[in-house]
């Protein structure tokens, strides 16, 4: 299973539209994974169109028409992954821990907010994954967004990919 993992895109507040890559692989994907702040509900509209499942959810900068379609925090089960996907997680400091405790019935956590790619492994075995940004790169030196596979209930060839800029 082909998955996007994407978050903090942020249209058209800070780019018009996605990367052309980032809708490429959207188009090649069996899940996309959302971590929130979409801005505009004409977002959220379009990748619904263009993917096969869509998990998405909201963010700090979603209004009132994303947040009535679209939980604060998902749950699903991908192939016999167990996947949490949430906005905002917290500083940065206790990070694992905190996501530990709060997520720990799930073998991966998917969040956004930081624009700042992030992937660890928490105490019990929680893999925690932030895709970066792919519209607003803020202090990192490149706009990303992350591809991956789950296989036999496991995630594997997780990517980090680059955006050329814009």
């Amino acid at each position: 299973m082909r998955l996007v993992i994407t978050a903090d895109t942020h249209v058209p507040k800070r780019a018009r539209d996605l990367p052309a890559p980032l809708w490429a692989a959207i188009d090649a994907a069996d899940v996309v994974l959302h971590a929130g702040d979409w801005v505009d509900v004409a977002l959220l509209d379009a990748v619904e169109a263009r993917t096969r499942r869509l998990v998405g959810v909201s963010g700090n900068n979603d209004g009132p028409e994303l947040r009535a379609r679209l939980p604060e925090v998902a749950r699903v089960e991908l192939g016999g992954l167990r996947v949490a996907v949430v906005h905002e997680t917290g500083p940065r400091a206790g990070r694992e821990q905190r996501c530990a405790a709060a997520y720990g019935d799930a073998d991966l956590l998917v969040f956004g907010h930081s624009h700042i790619p992030w992937d660890t492994v928490a105490p019990g075995g929680l893999r925690l994954l932030n895709p970066g940004s792919p519209t607003d790169r803020r202090r990192q030196p490149y706009a990303t967004y992350l591809t991956a596979r789950v296989a036999a209930g496991r995630l594997d060839r997780v990517e980090l990919h680059r955006l050329p800029p814009r």
